[in-house]
C-alpha cells in the first residue's frame, strides 16, 4: 500500500542509478513562476491602473479654482501657520522665516544682507537688530544704543506698515494666496513627503501653489509669479505664544525711528 513500510513517498519518484532526481509538484512550481513574473509586469508598470486620490481628503477630483478657494478656506481658519522663504517687492528681496496667528507673530527677516527680528502683539510692533543693522540704515550714532534692543516701531512711521504686514497672518496670506491667470491642475506632487495637488496660474508662468492632501487642504508650497519669490508653509493650526519683551529690553523711539 501507498505509504506503507518499505515505500516511498508519493511526491518523490524512486531514483536509479544515472538518472537525476525529479522535483516533487512542477505543478506549484510553475504557478510560482507565473505569479513572480506578473508582480515583475505590475512593478515594471508602475501599477498605473491605481487611483492617486485614493486615502486622500479628496480635493484633488476637484477643479482647480475650487481646490484654490478650498485652500484659502482651510488657510483662514487655521489659528496659526509657519511661513518660510522668499518674497519679492519693489525690486527688494526679503527671505522670511516667520510664525503667525490672528493677534501677533514673530520671526525673522533679511533684506540687503541684514536680518532683522519681528514681534507683533497686537498692534503693538517691535524691531530687533543689531548695531551693523542701524548703522547701516543711516544713523551710525544709534547702532550701539540699539544693538539687541526691541525697538517699538511706532504707528505712524512710514516702517511700521511694510514690517507689521510680515507678521500679520490674514494680511500676508491673503496677498500672497492668489495665482494669476488661467487656473488649471498640474498633476499629483510631494512635499516633505505629504502627497500635494498642484495647480497652476497660466501653466506655471502665473504661479503654481500645491495643496495637501492629507488631512486638512492646507497650501504647503507657493512659487510666485512672475519670479516673485518661493514660500512654503508648515506648522498649521500649531499655536503658540507671543511675550511682551522686557522692559529694559525695550527702546521707545516715540513718533518715527532714528532711520526713517
Amino acid at each position: 500500500m501507498p505509504g506503507g513500510p518499505g515505500t516511498l513517498p508519493y511526491a518523490i519518484a524512486p531514483r536509479t542509478e544515472g538518472t537525476p532526481p525529479v522535483t516533487a509538484f512542477p505543478q506549484a512550481r510553475n504557478r510560482r513562476a507565473a505569479l513572480l513574473g506578473a508582480v515583475c509586469v505590475l512593478a515594471l508598470a508602475g501599477c498605473g491602473d491605481g487611483d492617486p486620490d485614493a486615502g486622500t481628503n479628496g480635493v484633488g477630483k476637484l477643479a482647480a479654482d475650487k481646490i484654490q478657494s478650498t485652500s484659502v478656506t482651510a488657510a483662514d481658519a487655521a489659528d496659526a501657520v509657519r511661513l518660510s522663504g522668499t518674497v519679492v517687492t519693489s525690486g527688494l528681496t526679503y527671505t522670511l522665516d516667520m510664525r503667525l496667528k490672528s493677534d501677533g507673530g514673530s520671526g525673522s527677516v533679511t533684506s540687503k544682507g541684514s536680518t532683522f527680528g519681528l514681534l507683533r502683539i497686537g498692534e503693538e510692533l517691535y524691531l530687533k537688530a543689531d548695531a551693523d543693522f542701524w548703522n547701516s540704515n543711516g544713523d551710525s550714532g544709534a547702532g550701539g544704543a540699539l544693538h539687541g534692543k526691541y525697538v517699538k516701531v511706532p504707528q505712524g512711521d512710514p516702517s511700521y506698515k511694510k514690517f507689521s504686514g510680515f507678521t500679520d497672518k490674514d494680511v500676508l496670506l491673503s496677498s500672497l494666496l492668489t495665482l494669476h491667470g488661467s487656473l488649471a491642475t498640474d498633476g499629483h506632487h510631494a512635499q516633505n513627503g505629504v502627497r500635494t495637488i498642484r495647480i497652476t496660474g497660466d501653466d506655471g508662468s502665473g504661479g503654481t501653489l500645491d495643496v495637501s492632501l492629507e488631512g486638512k487642504p492646507y497650501p504647503l508650497r507657493l512659487v510666485r509669479a512672475g519670479g516673485a519669490g518661493t514660500l512654503t508653509f508648515s506648522d498649521w493650526g500649531k499655536s503658540f505664544t507671543v511675550t511682551q519683551p522686557a522692559d529694559d529690553d525695550t527702546v521707545d523711539y516715540g513718533k518715527q525711528l532714528p532711520s526713517s
